[in-house]
């Protein structure tokens, strides 16, 4: 589950262990600031043991919702150097929380071309892993970095597994220093007009993912319903059974053999029903645990 930590980084891993949580995600900080504020060392060598304690992994630090690698021409250009320098940040808070994975959106390519948009992503991973790893030979050690597909709203990037396969092959040609994969949102999938209507689509979906990007590279999924149509190009999610992609679908995905190694949280609509404890709940019951 995407778990909340306004009231700080150890009462959220605690409030995870209580409702059952085996993993789960966080936001850095203000998702819709540049500055995500500094990291409190008590806050984070505590949250750090905790983890180690319950055994809580992997864990998930979902980048702001800012970041744009996918622009950088014209007055584009600040935007997209304050993007690297955020996302830099967050990969360093990720490290200081000893978070396995980072999520980022992808954002818009804003009127440029595809072959352009994907450029500039790739020049911004690059540079990032420059940044992080420094300029030597060979991949390093440290939280992955983890794309997520869209839903296809105006010009956002990546809501094809076409799109994203090209992204990673793109990078790993260029030779980029951080290690890569891909998070899956099923809402954002379903926005895009992937067809989960039912468990055998849904399990044909998968086969084309694998045979498009390979599972060996996804690492997260969020398994979120949405309250919007098949194929709506946008992003709007709905607790599991409330929404309108069919739960024969989303149990397909959970249950598939080729995703059990992969890790699934939900996020959904901070409302307080149903409680965290029923929304837990309904994932072990749609996994069949």
């Amino acid at each position: 589950m995407h778990i909340r930590t306004a009231s700080g980084l150890i009462a959220g891993a605690r409030h995870a262990r209580e409702i059952g949580c085996t993993t789960f995600q966080i936001m850095s900080g203000n998702p819709s600031a540049w500055n995500p504020g500094e990291l409190d060392p008590a806050q984070a060598a505590g949250f750090t043991a905790l983890l180690d304690e319950t055994g809580m992994r992997p864990v998930f630090l979902h980048a702001g919702y800012l970041i744009n690698l996918s622009c950088r021409t014209g007055r584009n250009a600040p935007l997209y150097a304050k993007s690297v320098t955020l996302l830099k940040k967050t990969m360093e808070r990720a490290a200081a929380l000893s978070c396995e994975y980072v999520v980022v959106h992808l954002g818009s390519r804003r009127g440029t071309s595809a072959d352009a948009a994907l450029a500039s992503l790739v020049d911004g991973i690059c540079r990032l892993g420059d940044e992080i790893c420094g300029k030597g030979p060979g991949v390093r050690a440290g939280p992955m970095l983890l794309m997520e597909n869209s839903a296809g709203a105006g010009e956002t990037v990546g809501s094809t597994f076409e799109e994203l396969a090209a992204i990673l092959d793109a990078a790993k040609q260029r030779g980029v220093r951080l290690p890569l994969g891909i998070c899956l949102d099923t809402a954002h999938m379903w926005g895009a007009g992937y067809d989960m209507t039912s468990g055998a689509a849904a399990r044909r979906m998968v086969d084309e993912f694998d045979r498009v990007v390979g599972v060996e590279r996804l690492h997260l999924i969020h398994l979120n319903d949405s309250p919007l149509e098949r194929g709506a190009k946008r992003d709007k999610h709905e607790h599991l059974g409330c929404g309108l992609i069919p739960l024969k679908g989303l149990e397909a995905i959970a249950r598939h053999p080729k995703l059990r190694s992969v890790a699934m949280v939900m996020e959904t609509p901070g409302k307080t029903e149903p409680s965290d404890e029923k929304r837990m709940d309904d994932l072990r019951a749609l996994a069949g645990l």
